[in-house]
């Protein structure tokens, strides 16, 4: 299954407690179609004293978010927009490339 985002990618958030925040998006979980995204949906946990973490106790740490409230951010304009799949040729092998619906840039710098 394709998603409309990928690692790296920014976005912004459409619905929910955090509704227009932007972020980085670090880490996609594809089979819970659920991103995790910098510094956004920011929950406490409880961590045990370990080799990294000689004290333990209370660490923030983001928390994953459903991809239906993301959406990408278009690089030339700066404004969310869905996403599309195009078949491009490129030096004879065709792949499928993301491009922006609002501006119909169809680069693989597309992000």
């Amino acid at each position: 299954m394709k998603l409309h985002i990928k690692k790296g990618d920014t976005v912004i958030v459409n619905s929910g407690d955090f509704k227009g925040k932007k972020g980085t998006v670090l880490e996609v979980l594809v089979k819970k179609n659920r991103a995790i995204v910098e510094g956004l949906n920011m929950v406490s946990k409880a961590v045990k004293p370990s080799a990294e973490n000689q004290k333990g106790g209370i660490v923030q740490k983001e928390a994953p978010i459903h991809i239906s409230n993301l959406m990408l951010i278009c690089p030339e304009t700066g404004k969310p927009t869905r996403i599309g799949r195009k078949k491009v040729e490129v030096n004879g092998v065709v792949r499928s490339v993301r491009y922006s619906k609002k501006s119909g840039e169809n680069k693989k710098e597309i992000k």
